[in-house]
C-alpha cells in the first residue's frame, strides 16, 4: 500500500528556518515525481517544489521559493525533505507531500524531463503538516 507520511511542521518567527520530512513506503517503482504542495483556506492548492528519484535527483521550484527552499531525497530513509528558510509569514500553510509513477506529471523540454507543480494531478497524496510564520 503506497502511503505517503508528512513529519516537522510548527511554528517559527520570520526569517526562521524549518524542514519538513515525507516518509515514503509502498511504491513499487523508484523512478517517480516527489513534489510538496501546500494549501491555505480559501486559495488553490499550489505546487512548490518537485524532485525526479530516478532522473538524478532534478528538481524543479516555484518562483515563490526558489532559492529559499531546497527539496531532496534521502534514500537511506526513505523519505523526501524540504528545509525551508528565510520563511516569511506568506509561507504559512498546510504542506503536503505528492507522488506520481506515471509520465502524466513531467513535461520535457529540450530533451531535459522535470516534475510538474502546475496544471498537474498528483495519484498519492499525505495528510498534510501544518507550517505557520508568524512573529
Amino acid at each position: 500500500q503506497r502511503q505517503l507520511v508528512e513529519s516537522g511542521g510548527g511554528s517559527v518567527q520570520p526569517g526562521g528556518s524549518l524542514r519538513v520530512s515525507c516518509a515514503v513506503s509502498g511504491f513499487i517503482y523508484s523512478t517517480k515525481c516527489m513534489a510538496w504542495f501546500r494549501q491555505t483556506p480559501g486559495k488553490e492548492r499550489e505546487g512548490i517544489a518537485a524532485i525526479d528519484t530516478g532522473d538524478g535527483g532534478r528538481t524543479n521550484y516555484a518562483d515563490s521559493v526558489k532559492g529559499r527552499f531546497t527539496i531532496s531525497q534521502d534514500n537511506a530513509n526513505n523519505t523526501i525533505d524540504l528545509q525551508m528558510s528565510g520563511l516569511r509569514p506568506d509561507d504559512t500553510a498546510m504542506y503536503y507531500c505528492a507522488a506520481d509513477e506515471t509520465s502524466s506529471v513531467r513535461y520535457c523540454r529540450l530533451g531535459v524531463c522535470y516534475c510538474r507543480l502546475t496544471g498537474v494531478k498528483y495519484a498519492y497524496w499525505g495528510q498534510g503538516t501544518q507550517v505557520t510564520v508568524s512573529a
